[in-house]
């Protein structure tokens, strides 16, 4: 579907480990985020998405069918850390948008902690990832998808050794601050990945 309506261009898809627990780290502007990442990759992935979704059985199967996991949205419960910490345990790849919801202009946002915590605990690599021409497509500010030509870019892994050695014997609040930081670093890289030259030509 997105290469027919949207004439996706995918780059660099073999930077995605075929094997082992991955994080995937992208930019979010889009409703079509991730069922777009999804595609894109050689391997099956598991997505996250509000527990409040789960709260239907007939919706709560779809969902658990196309490897959604439910995570609390404002960080009240563990519950969501230990699902995907075990997924990625059972050696899954995850995606997840560090900026936790979708952008209201198309422009990148500050990283939240939660993924530097994710990123840290796991001890799995971080590939970033960044998607254009999603939030034209298909934005906030549209009520309909537009057929706009869409890109996906994956970057390098990201290992985070630094930080996660520091980690295991930092106090409290320096392991705070180690989150932000594991999670700005993601985001830069993210930031990096900029358009090819067939990426200007959105729609044409």
């Amino acid at each position: 579907m997105f290469k027919v309506l949207f004439d996706c261009r995918i780059y660099h898809a073999d930077r995605v480990p075929l094997n082992g627990p991955v994080l995937l780290a992208a930019n979010h502007a889009s409703f079509m985020d991730p069922p777009l990442i999804g595609s894109c990759l050689n391997r099956e992935t598991h997505y996250l998405a509000r527990n409040t979704l789960f709260r239907f059985p007939i919706f709560k199967n779809i969902l658990d069918y196309i490897n959604v996991i439910p995570v609390d949205r404002n960080g009240r419960s563990p519950k969501g850390l230990r699902a995907v910490t075990n997924s990625l345990k059972k050696n899954h790849s995850v995606i997840l948008f560090p900026e936790g919801t979708r952008s209201h202009d198309g422009k990148l946002q500050r990283a939240k902690s939660g993924v530097g915590l994710l990123a840290i605990k796991s001890e799995a690599p971080v590939v970033p990832i960044r998607v254009f021409g999603t939030f034209e497509s298909y934005g906030r500010h549209l009520k309909w998808p537009r057929p706009k030509r869409l890109h996906v870019k994956m970057g390098n892994p990201m290992w985070l050794n630094d930080l996660r050695t520091e980690a295991r014997t930092a106090d409290k609040e320096r392991t705070k601050q180690i989150y932000q930081e594991a999670a700005d670093q993601i985001m830069t890289a993210i930031d990096k990945l900029t358009p090819n030259a067939d990426c200007k030509t959105f729609g044409n």
